[in-house]
């Protein structure tokens, strides 16, 4: 277990974190002291305690809204793919009426070419 120290509204906290996590957790501290000054900038100095919770309820709203994206792009990707599959089968199906519709012309062609070749033989 690590320990980083971190500065959030120019208050420094020591937080535990695991071992090679220390850089996220320094960049996530980072992430909630500029969501607070720009809070501080928009709102003034309502107090340290309303700016953390303001800049809390707006990093929620952001992460909520990330996630109904997330959801959202998850179903088109589920959508894409079940149209992919579903053209993929067709194009096998496709391709298999392809063949052997080239295995009976060739099949009629070769029959041709025989009946030629026995007419060409007679004298």
């Amino acid at each position: 277990m690590s320990q980083v120290n971190v500065t959030i509204a120019g208050r420094p906290y020591r937080m535990a974190c695991n071992d090679g996590e220390e850089p996220h957790l320094e960049e996530l501290a980072r992430v909630v002291d500029a969501k607070i000054a720009e809070m501080r900038r928009g709102f003034g100095e309502i107090g340290d305690q309303r700016l953390t919770v303001m800049a809390a309820i707006t990093l929620a709203d952001e992460l909520s809204e990330a996630r109904r994206k997330i959801e959202s792009l998850q179903a088109e990707i589920a959508s894409v793919t079940e149209t992919r599959e579903a053209a993929l089968h067709a194009t096998d199906g496709w391709a298999i009426a392809l063949a052997d519709a080239l295995d009976a012309a060739s099949a009629r062609i070769e029959g041709m070419t025989q009946q030629m070749n026995a007419g060409w033989r007679k004298p």
